[in-house]
């Protein structure tokens, strides 16, 4: 580290301020105290908190909130930072708006903090029991800045964005009571306890900080609950909303897998950690996309027609509920140590989210295939896809997938034009999952399949049921549970794919062939192929090294591949192949034509720009493919087929 050397006069202030500093310029109103650490104490008395979400058209939510207090003078209020499963700063404080604070019948001032913008402080008056704040959330009204969270059909409300709360205390020891005002005949879906709902006023039972910011709700006009596990031990339940109501009526006869779902991670499991769960899921092209786990519930939407298109609906959509499902053993339940922070403003590391996103990934695509969610084919063509494109990817040549870990800390779901370079938050899933399956299989076969990852889920996930108090975990806890499964060198087996870096690092795709296959290329790829990846027609990543928009701009391009030699880049539209006006079609019969020898010629643009880009390329069409193994064992077929027990 570089050392500091301070001017004189800088060192002199320095040392003349007082041990306990305060915080403030002299451009500020008054001294600030220092923000206060949280404590494990509870707060004096219920926080209530009303959300009024019937502004539908201008999506602006108001909140209120009375929050008693015990004493006069300094206080400070927080504006949740670190938001549940963002791993990131997140919290959207630029949409807060008109923040007021009153006490006894008068405006109490607040001044934010110079150094942490997400708190506030104030002085409370004496002689007063509690104090108001209400503010205005001003959720978006396009997806051009971020995801719309209120349509005039529907709204997802997820509370941590709609609270202050105080400085000093422990989220879990702060109690709040809620309630919402949703439009005139809207219904809901959460995982509070409902006290009341009338004249479309929900009142919820008293939960803690941490709880509420972790139970979102789904709410809407087209509306509908559905029971996944009748007469089940804890109750399952999934709530759909839609664009239109029509979309409602398919929903029963899709079912089945669903409640196959909540059977094959029973099997998987053992327990549940959950007194009961909420699946909540929007079936829109109108509200904003998301896929966020939580404890009792997770927040998922599909295509608008995802139940009424079952067939057609894409593979991304049908693993989603399995995956966030799958977190609330991994990711809530059992949580990495250092993600288990004491409020909501204590920043979190990520250390082991290839543990708790990458094996959750895992388990959610085994999940999705053993309840038929998702058919065997599909899942196959998937991992095929994935274990090309890490094959591929040269970006571990100076990052370790360890690294990519901090990806939402370094900027949270920030896109790159070199993606396959520079590597990505995507990676500690996928990638990891590939690790996963090289675990799984590792243990099947030196057990000669006696013992797998499943045994690990079990011992490691189904300590408890009906518990969803979290549960602390380390790398080493990990590395101990594996060896009680199979003893093994297993810190540096993970070690080893975790820390690979340089020009020698490989992608961990030895799961593949201990699971009774080998990746391949074709030159057509099959219907199940096609159906994952219904862009398979304008998918060029694994020939020429790039992919093409519907428009024929290239989105994302290889590095090191043909296309990158020849200096593409995203942004640039093909014109023409080999003279003729560029069609995907065309591009494919060009590099079909082009294993003849002689170069594929591409007319490109980008706005006023025009080149000519001949690409020296023969290997033909190539999409991944995984062929078995002649005299193996189907592992692959055996860890996605549904369980019995």
């Amino acid at each position: 580290m570089k050392r500091l050397i301070l001017p004189a006069c800088a060192a002199a202030l320095l040392t003349a301020l007082p041990a306990a500093a305060q915080v403030g310029t002299p451009a500020l109103p008054r001294d600030l105290p220092p923000i206060p650490a949280s404590a494990a104490q509870p707060y004096p008395g219920v926080i209530r908190h009303h959300v009024d979400a019937t502004d539908t058209e201008r999506k602006i939510i108001r909140v209120r909130q009375t929050i008693p207090v015990a004493q006069a003078g300094p206080m400070v209020l927080l504006y949740p930072k670190y938001l549940p499963g963002n791993h990131a700063p997140t919290g959207p404080i630029q949409l807060v708006a008109g923040v007021q604070v009153g006490a006894g019948g008068q405006r109490v001032e607040w001044v934010r903090d110079p150094l942490d913008p997400y708190a506030f402080h104030i002085e409370v008056p004496a002689g007063v029991s509690e104090i108001e704040v209400s503010f205005d959330y001003l959720s978006q009204v396009s997806t051009s800045q971020w995801r719309v969270m209120m349509t005039p059909e529907m709204l997802n409300l997820q509370f941590e964005k709609l609270m202050l709360y105080p400085a000093g205390y422990q989220h879990d020891g702060i109690m709040v009571q809620t309630t919402v005002r949703l439009p005139d005949g809207w219904n809901y879906g959460v995982a509070l306890d409902t006290e009341a709902f009338s004249g479309g006023e929900a009142v919820f039972a008293p939960i803690s900080v941490e709880m509420l910011a972790d139970s979102p709700m789904f709410a809407g006009t087209h509306y509908r609950v559905f029971d996944l596990d009748p007469n089940g031990r804890t109750p399952v339940n999934m709530h759909v909303m839609a664009d239109e109501a029509s979309e409602l009526d398919a929903v029963e006869e899709r079912l089945a897998p669903f409640r196959n779902l909540v059977v094959q991670a029973d099997r998987l499991y053992g327990v549940r950690p959950f007194d009961r769960y909420e699946f909540l899921v929007a079936a829109t092209s109108r509200l904003g996309g998301v896929g966020l786990e939580h404890h009792r519930s997770s927040e998922n939407t599909v295509s608008a027609d995802f139940f009424s298109s079952w067939d057609t609906a894409s593979y991304g959509n049908r693993e989603l509920l399995p995956h966030e499902y799958a977190h609330s053993w991994n990711g809530k339940f059992r949580r990495p140590a250092d993600q288990l922070t004491p409020d909501l403003n204590t920043p979190v590391q990520n250390s082991l989210l290839w543990m708790y996103e990458g094996q959750t990934q895992y388990w959610g695509a085994v999940l999705a295939a053993r309840s038929e969610i998702v058919p065997q084919d599909q899942a196959l063509a998937n991992l095929a896809w994935t274990a090309a494109f890490y094959d591929a990817q040269r970006g571990r040549e100076w990052r370790a997938l360890q690294d990519t870990v901090n990806q939402n800390l370094l900027g949270y779901r920030s896109s790159t034009p070199w993606a396959t370079w520079s590597r990505t938050g995507g990676d500690y899933y996928r990638e990891a999952l590939l690790m996963w399956l090289d675990a799984d299989t590792l243990i099947r076969e030196a057990t000669r399949d006696r013992r797998s990852l499943d045994d690990f889920a079990r011992a490691f996930f189904g300590i408890e049921d009906g518990v969803w108090e979290a549960r602390p975990y380390t790398f080493d806890d990990v590395v101990t549970a594996l060896n009680g499964v199979h003893p093994h060198d297993w810190a540096g087996f993970l070690r080893a794919r975790l820390d690979a870096v340089g020009p020698e690092a490989a992608a961990p795709l030895d799961g593949i062939e201990r699971g009774g296959y080998r990746l391949v290329f074709v030159e057509a790829p099959d219907a199940a192929y096609r159906r994952v990846q219904p862009q398979w027609g304008r998918d060029f990543l694994f020939s020429l090294g790039f992919t093409l928009s519907a428009s024929n701009s290239i989105t994302n391009v290889l590095w090191d591949s043909p296309a990158f030699e020849a200096g593409l880049t995203q942004g640039w539209d093909i014109v023409a192949v080999n003279d003729t006006a560029a069609t995907p079609e065309r591009l494919r019969d060009a590099v079909t034509a082009g294993k003849d020898g002689g170069p594929i010629r591409l007319i490109v643009r980008n706005g006023d720009r025009f080149r000519t880009v001949e690409i020296p390329y023969a290997g033909g069409l190539r999409y991944p493919a995984l062929e078995r193994i002649a005299g193996t064992r189907d592992r692959l077929g055996d860890i996605l087929t549904p369980r019995r027990r």
